[in-house]
C-alpha cells in the first residue's frame, strides 16, 4: 500500500466538492498540522526555521514561540468537534520540547483523530514517546548525518547525539504499538556520497521506512536544481541500490529526493490544498501551508490568538483564495503535484464527464 501517495485527497469526496471558489460551503480541513513550539534542542545549518534566513520559510518566526496550555486543548477541542481526521505535530521547533506533548497528542487519538509528528528523534523518549507508539500513525525522525562528526557540524549538537538518536529509535520501536517509524534522510552534497550505507544502518535498527529529500539551498528552483546536479546521478544510483537490495514487505525507501522540479513554479492562481491541510504555528497563527509558515506577507491567513480555531475556519470563506501561487510561491511546495491534480479534477467539463 502507498503510504506517500498524491491522490489521498480524492478519497474525501464531500470535502472535494467545497473547495471551488464558487461555492459557499465550508467543510473543516481534513489535515491540521500544528506547530506547538518554535524551541529546538538542534541548530541544523540549513534549516529556515532555525539559521538559513535566505529562505521565505520562517521569516517571521520568533524562537521563544510556543502555544500556551489552554490554547492548545482549546485547539484540540476544536480539532475533534470539527471532526478533523489527522493532526501532524512538526517544527517550527523541535514538537518533543513542548512540554504538554503527550496529553495534546493523547486527547486527539482518543477520540479518533490521527496523530503523528516529525522529530530530530534528540527527545523521542518517555511519556510522549509512549503515547505516539501505542497511539500514533506515524513518526519520521528527520536525519542528515552519517555519524557523530557529521552531526556537530550539521546540527551543532554533542558528538553522541548521532547514536543516541539511533538508539532512541530502536527504543521506540521496542514498545510495540503499531506507530510506523520512518527516517527523512535530508541529502545535500556533503552526505550523498554516504547515503547507501546511512540506509542500510537505519535499516538494520528496525526502521519501516526512509523518504530521501532533498535540501532546499534556495526559494528560487534553478538555483536548487543546479545545487543538486553534481550529486544527482550519485544519489540515484544508490536509491536505486537501496530500492533493490534492501527494500522488502518491512522496510519501504521512498525517493522523494528526484521529484525536486515539480515542487516550484506554479501554473495555477489558487489553492485548493489551503483547505485540505492547514497550519498552526507557535504564534496563534494560521498559514496556508507548512511551506509558508511563519511568512506574514504571502502564507498568513489569520490569526486565532483572541478567538477559537473553529470560528476562524468557518468564517467567510474568502480567506481560502487570497493567495496567488502564481504570483507568490514559486518556491519549494510539497502540495504543487497535489494542487495540479486537484485542479485538473475541478476543471472537468461536466457535461463531458460521462465519457470516460
Amino acid at each position: 500500500m502507498n503510504v506517500y501517495s498524491p491522490l489521498k485527497v480524492f478519497h474525501f469526496h464531500e470535502k472535494l466538492v467545497t473547495l471551488s471558489p464558487e461555492t459557499s460551503e465550508i467543510h473543516a480541513p481534513i489535515h491540521v498540522r500544528i506547530k506547538p513550539t518554535n524551541i529546538c534542542n538542534h541548530h541544523c545549518n540549513y534549516c529556515p526555521y532555525q539559521s538559513n534566513k535566505e529562505l521565505q520559510l520562517g521569516a517571521d518566526m520568533v524562537k521563544k514561540d510556543q502555544i500556551p496550555h489552554d490554547k492548545m486543548m482549546e485547539i484540540v477541542e476544536d480539532c475533534i468537534e470539527m471532526k478533523v481526521a489527522a493532526v501532524t505535530f512538526s517544527g517550527g521547533g523541535e514538537p518533543f520540547c513542548y512540554p504538554h506533548l503527550a496529553k495534546s497528542a493523547q486527547k486527539l487519538a482518543e477520540t479518533g483523530i490521527r496523530i503523528a509528528s516529525l522529530t530530530n528523534g534528540g527527545r523521542l523518549t518517555g511519556e510522549a514517546a509512549e503515547v505516539f507508539a501505542q497511539l500514533g500513525t506515524w513518526i519520521r525522525v528527520s536525519m542528515d548525518g552519517w555519524d557523530g562528526p557529521s552531526y556537530v557540524k550539521f546540527r551543532k549538537v554533542n558528538e553522541r547525539e548521532f547514536q543516541k538518536i539511533l538508539n532512541n529509535m530502536k527504543a521506540f520501536k521496542k514498545l510495540g504499538g503499531a506507530c510506523r517509524l520512518g527516517v527523512s534522510y535530508i541529502i545535500s552534497k556533503d552526505n550523498a556520497p554516504h547515503l547507501y550505507t546511512m540506509i542500510k544502518r537505519i535499516k538494520e535498527i528496525g526502521v519501516d521506512s526512509i523518504k530521501l529529500s532533498p535540501c532546499i539551498v534556495s526559494n528560487e528552483g534553478k538555483i536548487n536544481k543546479e545545487y543538486h546536479a553534481p550529486i544527482f546521478d550519485l544519489v540515484k544510483e544508490q536509491a536505486l541500490r537501496a530500492k533493490e537490495e534492501l527494500e522488502d514487505s518491512t522496510f519501504e525507501v521512498y525517493d522523494s529526493y528526484h521529484q525536486l522540479e515539480e515542487k516550484f513554479n506554479k501554473s495555477y492562481q489558487w489553492c485548493p490544498f489551503i483547505q485540505v491541510l492547514t497550519v498552526i504555528g507557535a504564534d496563534q497563527n494560521v498559514y496556508s501551508c507548512q511551506d509558508k509558515a511563519y511568512n506574514l506577507s504571502s502564507g498568513l491567513l489569520g490569526s486565532i490568538k483572541e478567538q477559537r480555531f473553529k470560528e476562524f475556519w468557518f468564517n467567510n470563506n474568502q480567506k481560502f483564495f487570497i493567495i496567488n501561487p502564481k504570483k507568490v510561491c514559486n518556491h519549494h511546495c510539497i502540495s504543487n503535484a497535489k494542487n495540479i491534480s486537484l485542479h485538473q479534477y475541478l476543471s472537468v467539463d461536466q457535461d463531458h464527464l460521462p465519457f470516460v
